[in-house]
């Protein structure tokens, strides 16, 4: 199975006809707990669901051979995934990130992890040169975020890995504006891919979850696991079931969100109102030629900025009608979202910017709500 396509990987990888029944949609193990034999042992693999469950695994083993690792895990949410990832770091730990990125990473480095005595450098990744001045001295931890939140900049992740590298890092991608279905960083030299699975994995607006996968089963990888056991913030059985389904339909999602994201992108790139459209799918955005070399397709997360500021982007977001003004991404449906409305008391997305996760609506429907909005 590992060496076909990821859309085929999508819809087979964790779907095994069922041993028991044959049924060729999987079941779903609710089960808390598990039989043990009559000396105490695992009868199946299984005693406690927080230390393991068939569903999970089920989902497990489709996270591995879609980003071609050889470790996953599966959380209750991204947020727990990032934070049972970076708190198995040592005190002391120097972790090199994004100055774009998601709100609750830049929130866990200013104010959990100094707890922790962890020491968070921000660059702008998409500048080799800064980051090759932030490896001068040893890292523990590289953490990419390509596309970026929510400015959408690409970084090129097989150089910035092999800097990582070079300063004795663990370089981590963030992959869940790309999926494995447009980009698999492991195969461009990261170690550990991260992704929120409630956006295009899980796909409808209605399952929460997160995911690491690993190149290597390696001592990290275990002691992450160890802490991720001993906490608890693990994906409960039926999200796991939300999130499995939601992989069968990837591939097709994907292919239509992307084609949709470009006419949408294509409309905005020509408007007077607009001063500014963030997708790397246009060859005038700065990563364009290293996000077509290294993804198979440009996502559907763009941002734009409008003459006018931020009055001008809420004016805009208000007078949408196929777009729903709400926050998240990766659903059937279309969101915009005032970003910098949503990052608390200091914000860091630019006032006039709105951040958009085009769905899976008609592309012309789209472009002319759109073009009603914007007048």
């Amino acid at each position: 199975m590992s060496t076909h396509q990821p859309g085929t990987l999508a819809v087979h990888a964790g779907h095994e006809p069922d041993a028991a029944t044959g049924a060729v949609a999987p079941p779903i193990h609710l089960a808390t707990t598990f039989r043990h034999g009559p000396a105490g042992e695992r009868l199946a693999g299984y005693e406690y669901q927080r230390e393991g469950n068939p569903t999970n695994d089920r989902l497990r083993e489709a996270l591995k051979a879609l980003e071609g690792g050889e470790e996953a895990m599966t959380f209750a949410s991204g947020m727990a995934a990032m934070s049972t990832l970076l708190e198995s770091l040592p005190a002391g730990a120097r972790v090199l990130f994004p100055d774009d990125c998601y709100t609750g990473l830049r929130m866990l480095f200013a104010e959990f992890l100094p707890e922790r005595c962890i020491v968070p450098i921000e660059v702008d990744m998409a500048d080799l040169d800064a980051v090759r001045a932030a490896c001068a001295q040893p890292l523990a931890m590289l953490w990419i975020e390509t596309p970026s939140n929510p400015l959408l900049k690409v970084c090129d992740i097989a150089a910035l890995a092999a800097l990582g590298h070079a300063a004795g890092a663990v370089v981590v991608a963030d992959n869940t504006f790309a999926t494995p279905l447009l980009q698999r960083p492991l195969a461009l030299g990261a170690d550990i891919v991260m992704h929120s699975t409630t956006k295009y994995f899980g796909g409808h607006s209605d399952v929460l979850g997160g995911a690491l996968v690993f190149a290597r089963n390696d001592a990290l990888a275990q002691r992450v696991a160890h802490r991720l056991h001993v906490t608890g913030g693990v994906m409960a059985p039926f999200s796991a079931w939300l999130t499995l389904r939601g992989c069968r339909s990837l591939g097709a999602r994907m292919a239509m969100h992307c084609a949709n994201a470009r006419a949408v992108a294509t409309f905005l790139s020509t408007h007077p109102r607009v001063a500014r459209v963030n997708w790397p799918g246009l060859p005038s955005h700065p990563g364009h030629a290293i996000a077509a070399r290294q993804m198979r397709d440009f996502g559907a997360m763009l941002s734009i900025q409008l003459h006018g500021g931020r009055d001008a982007a809420l004016a805009v977001a208000g007078r949408l009608r196929v777009f729903t003004n709400a926050t998240s991404l990766g659903g059937c449906e279309s969101l915009v979202e005032h970003r910098a409305s949503v990052e608390g008391a200091h914000p860091r997305s630019p006032q006039d910017l709105l951040r958009i996760s085009v769905g899976l609506e008609d592309a012309g429907d789209l472009v002319a709500d759109f073009a009603q909005a914007l007048g």
